[in-house]
């Protein structure tokens, strides 16, 4: 396949950024959409010339840190992560953006790397579960119903990418934080903390600069794990009910 990239370069946050126009020929139908990006990479510095910065780690799906908005996508065409994006997705002669992650509390570090420590410091504010240490209890030892346990694990699954804020036309990381949220409030075990952590994790939210949400549904459509837009509507609720018991103390 013979392709032609328009790639964001950006020096850093404070630099001015545009299109770069790259062409890369010989790419395999059968590599991930990061493997074509490091065969750019490796042109570019037999060229001499400054590799393009993306980020990536396990290249498993499981991670989380690949972050590319791939022609006006959020991990591009397919609803998967970008390292499991395959060039069969595309026909050859094809002209492909790559851009970061669009959002303000996202600031770009270098070309298609953003910084999304917003999202640390939202779990941080969380805080911790009442758990005793020692050896792990028994499984039955805590009984969960199994909606419960179900509803948990479906909200786990969340791998803080930031495709949610990515694709949200306002910005908003309501997917994020209410994944976030619901698969330990809905625990026994996260039961203690389960007002301050609502009402610590939505501030921080805020705090951090993200868009209001508008239920628009762009970030359930674009979340690689498939976490549902019930999960805001449950954190709503969550919010709601330690509102009015904090009011009423």
């Amino acid at each position: 396949m013979k392709l032609t990239l328009r790639v964001w370069r950006q020096r850093n946050a404070d630099a001015e950024g545009a299109m770069s126009t790259y062409q890369v020929d010989g790419i395999s139908s059968d590599m991930s959409f990061l493997e074509m990006l490091d065969t750019l990479n490796e042109e570019l510095i037999l060229k001499g010339e400054d590799p393009v910065a993306f980020d990536h780690d396990c290249r498993e799906g499981i991670c989380g840190a690949c972050s590319l908005v791939i022609n006006g996508d959020a991990h591009g065409p397919e609803r998967t992560t970008t390292c499991q994006l395959h060039m069969r997705s595309f026909e050859d002669g094809d002209t492909i953006d790559i851009e970061p992650w669009r959002a303000s509390a996202f600031p770009v570090v270098k070309d298609l790397v953003v910084d999304r420590s917003a999202f640390d410091r939202i779990i941080q504010a969380g805080g911790y579960i009442t758990a005793p240490t020692g050896a792990a209890p028994e499984a039955h030892a805590t009984p969960v119903p199994k909606p419960d346990a179900d509803f948990a694990f479906e909200h786990a699954e969340c791998i803080g990418c930031g495709a949610c804020v990515a694709a949200c036309p306002n910005g908003a990381a309501m997917l994020f934080t209410s994944a976030k949220i619901n698969h330990l409030n809905v625990l026994p075990q996260g039961a203690p903390e389960r007002e301050t952590r609502v009402l610590d994790m939505v501030a921080q939210m805020d705090d951090e600069g993200f868009g209001g949400c508008t239920l628009a549904g762009e970030c359930a459509t674009a979340c690689p794990k498939g976490i549902p837009l019930v999960s805001i509507t449950s954190m709503n609720k969550e919010w709601l009910r330690a509102t009015r018991k904090v009011a009423k103390r």
